[in-house]
């Protein structure tokens, strides 16, 4: 099976209630882009219209391997259009304050599976029509995980276990598979010095890690005081990584806990197999339609009866943890988020329509339609369609 093999396989339109109209201090526009992720695609916007970064107000990011249109305001904007390197920017209006993803009220995708053989197509179609009765849990997808290494090290982990130096070393100097020239001979001279700050400052181009690493040549053993120098969304991101990882292992429990080992098979994620039902029994879909769990955070404070406490304090006990200790000692900045995540996804309008494939000769294509709320990854949908498979293994 082949994915995103051209742009328009892809296809994410993002819906929203806001309705534009004479007045307000924020221009309105619909922003149509493909080749481009959605902060280069502003970024050049940004530079074409010379605009401060904080005057742009946006939703969502959208794949850069993708045909996607999405909402953008800049206070004070331009009344006009862009058309720049396959970017176009609509203007549609005023509004009375900046776009956010509280925004978002779904997204709409039109997705096409190429170079299927007769058979693949037969399994694609059956497992469309199971989720379209079951659902698929909703586990964060592996974009969620891209900058994990594949010995599965966490900055966040780290950071909760007060080891301010691993974390600090992970979050500069590991490398990343998408890594480019400047960025791998910068975390190369970060790893050969680390240690001697005087040489590694001398050794990096100017930049964040640089100015780090100086805060280091006078403070030559206090991480945590470079860990809280990281920039505010770095720091952040690191934590929803780690937190994502946490509770998608969460979810994979009560999956394996709740369902009968023959209602259950198996999807691949980036971080390792995780459940899926593939039937729901009867006295399992009313909880199954209705579950949600929460993000685990020092911050939480569960009912002690609450039926899901037992699983979620086994996930934790994995890594050595405990509720009251996911969090970042000694730092009232960052903290992890607090609030509860849907268990199951189970997308609306999901269509299917299967077709010659005109890209690989002798293969078939299915084109799968559906809209998913915000949050939610509409890759999860894919994989439950091609690539479950026999084995009620978890992660």
């Amino acid at each position: 099976m082949k994915l995103k093999q051209t742009p328009a396989d892809f296809r994410v339109e993002e819906l929203t209630a806001v309705t534009p109209g004479p007045a307000g201090p924020f221009a309105f526009y619909r922003l149509d882009k493909v080749g481009w992720n959605t902060t280069d695609a502003l970024n050049s916007v940004r530079r074409r219209w010379k605009l401060d970064w904080h005057r742009v107000g946006y939703g969502g990011l959208k794949d850069r391997h993708a045909d996607t249109s999405q909402y953008v305001t800049i206070a004070r904007g331009p009344a006009e259009n862009l058309d720049h390197e396959r970017i176009r920017l609509v203007y549609l209006g005023q509004v009375a304050e900046p776009y956010s993803s509280h925004h978002i009220t779904a997204n709409r995708f039109a997705i096409t599976l190429r170079a299927l053989t007769p058979h693949a197509l037969r399994l694609a179609t059956a497992a469309a029509e199971q989720v379209r009765l079951t659902g698929v849990p909703n586990y964060f997808d592996d974009q969620r995980f891209g900058a994990v290494n594949a010995d599965r090290k966490f900055v966040a982990r780290e950071l909760v276990g007060g080891n301010f130096e691993a974390a600090l070393k992970l979050a500069l100097a590991a490398p990343y598979e998408f890594d480019r020239a400047a960025d791998k001979k910068e975390k190369q001279a970060l790893r050969d010095h680390w240690g001697n700050w005087k040489e590694c400052k001398a050794a990096l181009p100017r930049g964040h890690a640089r100015s780090l690493v100086d805060y280091l040549v006078a403070h030559p053993t206090d991480f945590k005081g470079a860990v809280a120098r990281l920039r505010p969304e770095l720091k952040g991101l690191y934590l929803s990584v780690y937190q994502s990882d946490l509770w998608n292992r969460f979810l994979g429990r009560w999956v394996r806990d709740r369902f009968p080992a023959d209602a259950v098979s198996a999807v691949g994620l980036r971080l390792g197999d995780f459940p899926v039902p593939v039937r729901i029994p009867d006295e399992l879909r009313e909880p199954w339609d209705a579950l949600a769990l929460p993000l685990p955070s020092a911050r939480l404070k569960p009912p002690p009866d609450a039926d899901w406490l037992p699983m979620l304090t086994a996930v934790l006990a994995e890594d050595g943890l405990t509720l009251d200790k996911v969090k970042v000692p000694g730092l009232d900045k960052p903290y992890f988020s607090r609030g509860d995540r849907a268990a199951s996804l189970r997308p609306t309008g999901l269509t299917w329509e299967p077709g010659d494939d005109d890209l690989n000769r002798g293969k078939r294509t299915l084109r799968l339609k559906f809209d998913l709320p915000r949050g939610c990854y509409a890759t999860m949908i894919v994989k439950r369609v091609t690539a479950v498979r026999s084995a009620s293994a978890g992660p």
